[in-house]
């Protein structure tokens, strides 16, 4: 087999982390490969001279133009202008050495005339292949690093508009500047979801995912949250709402900023995920496996103690409040059972030690078996376990009775009530806190320990968050804001619910080896889908039905608020027929697409709106703008949802389910708006006609 002058990893030294500058080297890799390893033959044809010249020339040109870039590049960025002019001068001398070692005009001359080339002279062109190969690589990870200086910047902004927000003490300066940090935080997804989409290191996607998806939910807590503490300044349980949001937002970011320089504040490496069970199980195994081969490459006492480290750690299990009796004790007889084959192997192996064998005597053999058996054993007992304890939780909280409960004793100012929900909110939570670590160790890859860990920060955060939201109802039972932020943050306890149950499946995929990584893009209907879909599918259609009905009362329905909303109808209307599996939208790329072009409208809508509200007097503008609000926040959480980038069948449905959801929030602001627009639009006119 041929191969490349830098080996499998050609990075020549220098770590590719993502997939476009990998992508932007093969070819490259390609070409001199197919230089370095032409064949040995005592006598070329003329074709074959000028086609291996036809590569030289190829490489070289199109070093020149890459290093062009390069250049244009260093002239822009001052701080990398002396690393990339390095770079590109090295990697133009390069491409002109293989340009000259690949001139074959002249090999019919002479034997005299010593001038090399790739045949004469296969170490040079290895050597320039080399330097060439680096030097782009170098190039490609300096330009890589203005992405990362995009997004740092990006975020520098959204922190800047985020601490801005947070000392507002006006609803009009708290709107102006919401519309701004919207837009900021729509820039920031978008460069996010690029690196997301770029990264080689799954870990590192899947914690970008996690991170993205904390900004995401967030904004629309950050809205609510905020507008409840200006309506109720005094309230103390209002302002411990509204800083946890504020600190969540900020924790996300500065993790986005970890991930995308591999490195935390203060310079220190990112932290290593603690080993899981799984993983544990997974290293034990190969090892004992590994005796087959030499029963010299590890030694006993680390087998032993390696053991006693994962038994050490089912403690997680066994000490947990949350699993049954019976689950103990057989996890119990079973961490026995796995000491006592490992004792035995022990026992085995040091005996064919002694007697100097140089492979796995029969002994050995069976005992490897066993060992391997009874670990594995363990392993299918903790994954029932884990599975079924979350299986339970799912299906007792389904009906949402405590939310239910707090937003009724809420709406009452039932302060007691609230009370003694909270304590049952709290319980709940610690479970599924609990049952998160628990999937944590069974989850089988890191990108879903990832995803595990994530939705054990998610309850512990929102669970506080939804008890304050309560109590703020329960001191104000007749403010709609602080009713409408209560049910943002139990939108946000479900819609983690839902997550969970979709982690749940792709865990027991792994578990079952039916995990593939493929992106799917599937049309609807889909068995097991249909209900959910079809459900929110029709409340979209009967929102598209109430705008339809309201454009039409308009008496100029070409006035930008009517015809912008007619749009949006239109194409809320397209995503319904999605549902059905009717319409033009055919599959879900297509529907993510629509989302965004919705979302779209959805801000032009706002800007509409904004210029409407000029025209109206106090009151009437803060209705106007109020909503103005709701619409823009909902927009922009339709576009981050929709750019968002899934994996898997699960995933992508989910995906769809909240594309759905998302647009009928823009439709119910619309919907709002339309007559009441509509009738001060009137009472501008009169007014103007009067004068």
């Amino acid at each position: 087999m041929a191969s490349s002058p830098c080996g499998s990893n050609f990075d020549c030294g220098l770590e590719i982390k993502t997939r476009s500058v990998e992508q932007t080297l093969i070819p490259l890799v390609s070409q001199i490969t197919t230089l370095i390893n032409h064949k040995e033959k005592p006598k070329k044809s003329e074709r074959t001279l000028r086609a291996i010249q036809r590569v030289g020339q190829a490489v070289s040109g199109a070093v020149g133009r890459f290093v062009a870039v390069g250049e244009a590049i260093a002239v822009e960025n001052e701080e990398l202008k002396e690393e990339m002019g390095l770079a590109c001068f090295e990697a133009r001398r390069a491409g002109n050495a293989i340009a000259q070692l690949t001139d074959v005009s002249t090999l019919e001359q002479p034997e005299s005339d010593e001038r090399s080339t790739v045949f004469s002279d296969r170490t040079a062109m290895v050597k320039a292949a080399r330097m060439l190969l680096s030097s782009v690589t170098k190039v490609l990870v300096l330009a890589d690093r203005i992405v990362i200086k995009q997004i740092i910047t990006s975020r520098n902004k959204v922190l800047v508009t985020l601490d801005q927000l947070e000392r507002v003490t006006t609803f009009q300066e708290f709107v102006q500047i919401f519309s701004q940090f919207g837009n900021e935080m729509v820039e920031f997804a978008h460069l996010t979801g690029d690196r997301q989409n770029d990264l080689k290191d799954e870990k590192k996607k899947a914690r970008m995912a996690a991170a993205r998806a904390v900004l995401e939910k967030c904004t629309m807590m950050l809205l609510t949250a905020s507008k409840t503490c200006l309506r109720h300044p005094d309230c103390e349980s209002a302002r411990i709402n509204k800083d946890a949001v504020f600190q969540r937002m900020r924790y996300a970011l500065e993790q986005v900023i970890e991930i995308v320089t591999d490195s935390r504040p203060g310079g220190e490496a990112q932290s290593v995920l603690p080993i899981s069970l799984y993983t544990g199980i997974k290293d034990f195994k190969g090892k004992v496996e590994g005796l087959r081969e030499s029963l010299y490459h590890v030694s006993v006492e680390s087998l032993s103690a390696q053991l006693e480290a994962l038994l050490e750690q089912m403690e997680d299990f066994t000490d947990s409040p949350y699993t049954h009796h019976e689950q103990r004790e057989g996890l119990l007889q079973l961490c026995s059972l796995a000491r006592q084959d490992t004792h035995t192997l022990i026992a085995a192996w040091t005996q064919a030690q002694s007697a100097k064998a140089t492979e796995a005597t029969e002994e050995v053999e069976l005992a490897i078996l066993k060992a391997c058996q009874s670990v594995g054993e363990l392993r299918k007992e903790l994954h029932k376990i884990a599975v079924g304890r979350a299986t339970e939780l799912l299906k007792q909280h389904s009906e949402h009775l405590a939310l239910h409960a707090l937003k009724a004793g809420g709406g009452e100012g039932n302060l007691e009530a609230v009370a003694e929900y909270a304590r049952t909110l709290s319980e709940q939570k610690e479970q599924l806190v609990e049952t998160c670590r628990l999937l944590c160790h069974v989850s089988g890859t890191e990108p879903l320990e990832i995803t595990c860990i994530h939705a054990e920060e998610t309850f512990h955060v929102i669970g506080p968050q939804i008890i304050s939201a309560a109590q703020t109802l329960a001191l104000h039972p007749s403010s709609k804001i602080a009713k409408e932020n209560l049910d943002v943050f139990c939108e946000a306890w479900e819609s983690q619910l839902c997550d969970m149950a979709v982690l749940l499946r792709e865990i027991n995929d792994v578990f079952e080896g039916r995990r593939g990584d493929k992106k799917t893009y599937l049309s609807l209907p889909r068995p097991g889908e249909q209900s959910t879909i079809a459900k929110l599918g029709l409340e979209l259609r009967l929102l598209t039905s109430d705008v339809d009905s309201e454009v039409e009362r308009w008496e100029d329905q070409e006035h930008d608020i009517a015809r912008h909303s007619q749009t949006i109808s239109s194409m809320a209307y397209s995503m319904y027929l999605f549902t059905r599996g009717e319409g033009l939208l055919k599959t879900t790329l297509d529907l993510f697409h629509q989302a965004e072009i919705l979302s779209e409208q959805g801000f032009q809508l706002c800007s509409h709106l904004h210029t409407f509200a000029t025209q109206l007097v106090d009151d009437d503008k803060a209705v106007i703008l109020s909503e103005t609000e709701k619409l823009a926040a909902s927009s922009q959480q339709l576009q981050m949802g929709a750019k968002t980038p899934v994996h898997g069948k699960s995933a992508t449905f989910l995906k769809v389910e909240q594309s759905i959801q998302n647009t009928k929030g823009v439709m119910t602001v619309v919907v709002f708006l339309l007559p009441v627009c509509n009738k001060l639009l009137k009472k501008v006119t009169i007014s103007a006609l009067s004068v």
